[in-house]
């Protein structure tokens, strides 16, 4: 019975390491790992820089191949972990995890130079690492439910916006035409989301007094449009910072922001 007993025990002392970050041990597990994400992700942008790719071109090589180890090791101890590992895989940072690891593996399959454009845009799949740096910021959370409660009513804005470029983006192709820039109403349309969203490229600009006027128009309902989506997401990000709970994480499917005395988790029905 101790003998079967001593594997799950230890099975749950790596899942509170790993996937906690309340002890000690789970602190120094998520330090090490944020340094580890920094540090490969700087490798992989400073290996972009041809100078700088042909004077230490090796000892990236060499860090890259370390990083990809360690993150392996990560990856399958997180497997082992996970009372369904199944399930830990298919979801969003398991599929992280995995595409941090995958293109260094797959440079050892395609070593031909004709392959070399596919593996420099498969390397670029390592800046995922970047993600995995949202399970250690506990503020992320907020984040993520006040961009999910904000999203309803973010989208039924950008559904007004995209109307109001459609109108005026063919008002000004009324007014100014082909001669003056305005070819058609999709240039229009493009020229009226740089001057909504007071990016302003110059590259077309009306001629006449009335598209100017227009213009005018745009612009200051510019300034006054883009201050909406902000404030949505503010309100919904002070909700979410008054209800915040405590980041209990499941054993069984993983999932975070559970209350510090749940005996369940509310997504699986798990026991805590």
């Amino acid at each position: 019975m101790s003998g079967k007993d001593e594997p799950r025990g230890l099975r749950d002392n790596l899942y509170e390491i790993i996937f906690e970050s309340d002890t000690p041990e789970g602190k120094l597990f998520d330090v090490v790992l944020i340094v580890c994400i920094i540090a490969s992700v700087a490798a992989v942008i400073l290996d972009s820089v041809t100078s700088v790719s042909q004077k230490y071109g090796y000892a990236l090589y060499v860090l890259e191949w370390f990083f990809t180890v360690v993150f392996s090791i990560e990856y399958v101890l997180r497997l082992l972990c996970a009372r369904r590992p199944a399930k830990y895989a298919v979801s969003f940072f398991g599929i992280v995890d995995l595409l941090t690891v995958i293109p260094t593996y797959l440079d050892l399959l395609f070593p031909g130079a004709r392959f070399l454009l596919v593996i420099r845009i498969l390397r670029v799949l390592r800046i995922f690492r970047v993600l995995k740096l949202a399970r250690y910021v506990g503020e992320a959370n907020l984040l993520a439910q006040a961009v999910k409660s904000s999203s309803r009513k973010i989208m039924i804005f950008l559904l007004a916006i995209i109307t109001i470029v459609v109108v005026l983006g063919s008002m000004m192709y009324l007014v100014e035409g082909a001669e003056h820039g305005f070819t058609s109403i999709p240039v229009s349309i493009y020229w009226a989301i740089v001057t909504l969203t007071t990016v302003g490229y110059g590259d077309i600009s009306p001629q006449t007094p009335l598209g100017q006027a227009l213009a005018v128009i745009v612009m200051i309902m510019g300034y006054s449009i883009i201050a909406v989506p902000t404030g949505i997401f503010s309100v919904e990000l002070t909700k979410a910072y008054k209800g915040r709970v405590e980041m209990v994480s499941c054993p069984e499917c993983g999932s975070p922001g559970h209350d510090e005395d749940a005996s369940h988790c509310k997504y699986c029905g798990e026991e805590l």
